[in-house]
């Protein structure tokens, strides 16, 4: 009862909201959080896309462990690497029965653990890189990039939003259960509940839809008042915006680093 009641606790809506905010605005101490956006971007650029052309097992082993290395420094929140851990088990099981349903061996295992270790490189280099930046570091440095302004603002909004939005999720679904009727039976390995808990779930979504459609259309109009999307086309209001970006000695020793280490692996990988 007691590790019920801790876990139960890690998975309250005010702790995920705790987490989300946490990944948002809480990482700004470390060292990939002080690198300049841009280099996150070119860092990523290659080790978000080169897994899949690479099919050298040792080097993929060494990619997988140099990302381990910076998702630990990087300080990711446990939520998001359990969620994480979750998608690649599910993955990686769907596909094993899958193969063996239709009349596949032992020697599909090989493959899919190289898959597998592919789509994990990639996902926590995006997890490492995402989660070093903070909204407004992230909408600057795609604005640095040439991303149009209200591209940046939408994905910076969209961070800011989600905690809130969570939490009016979890209201709605509230509201529900509060107006509704459980069974009175839980049925065979719970299915009533589960499926009455599934109904209300989806149910939620629709008041949360319109609330998010009328919130944001609120935004859009007291954003036009004071003028933001005439400063996001606006090239002295952008010079100006962007003036604390630049490339320092740790971006270009980090970068260094990276591109010193890619090719002892796959010096080490031909050998």
């Amino acid at each position: 009862m007691e590790y019920t009641r801790k876990l139960s606790e890690k998975l309250s809506v005010e702790q995920v909201k705790i987490e989300l905010l946490n990944t948002a605005y809480g990482n700004g101490h470390t060292f990939l959080a002080k690198l300049d956006p841009r280099t996150l971007f070119i860092w990523y650029l290659f080790f978000g896309m080169a897994p899949w052309f690479i099919h050298n097992k040792p080097v993929l082993i060494g990619l997988l462990v140099f990302m381990v290395i910076t998702t630990i420094t990087a300080k990711i929140s446990p939520l998001i690497i359990l969620i994480l851990c979750l998608g690649l088990l599910g993955q990686g099981g769907y596909l094993l029965i899958a193969s063996w349903f239709f009349g596949g061996d032992l020697s599909v295992i090989l493959p899919l653990i190289i898959l597998t270790m592919k789509v994990s490189i990639i996902s926590l280099a995006s997890i490492t890189v995402f989660c070093s930046m903070d909204p407004e570091k992230l909408s600057n440095g795609l604005l640095k990039i040439g991303v149009p302004g209200q591209v940046s603002f939408s994905i910076a909004y969209g961070y800011r939003m989600l905690p809130s939005l969570l939490e009016e999720y979890h209201h709605v679904f509230l509201s529900f259960r509060l107006r509704g009727k459980a069974p009175m039976k839980h049925g065979f390995l719970y299915w009533r509940t589960i499926g009455y808990f599934a109904k209300i779930a989806v149910l939620s979504f629709y008041p949360l839809l319109l609330s998010t459609a009328k919130r944001a259309r609120t935004t859009v109009e007291a954003l036009e008042l004071k003028g933001s999307f005439y400063a996001f086309n606006h090239p002295k209001v952008k010079k100006i915006k962007l003036a604390h970006l630049s490339f320092r000695s740790r971006d270009y020793m980090f970068l260094a680093f990276s591109a010193l280490y890619v090719f002892t692996l796959f010096v080490a990988g031909n050998i």
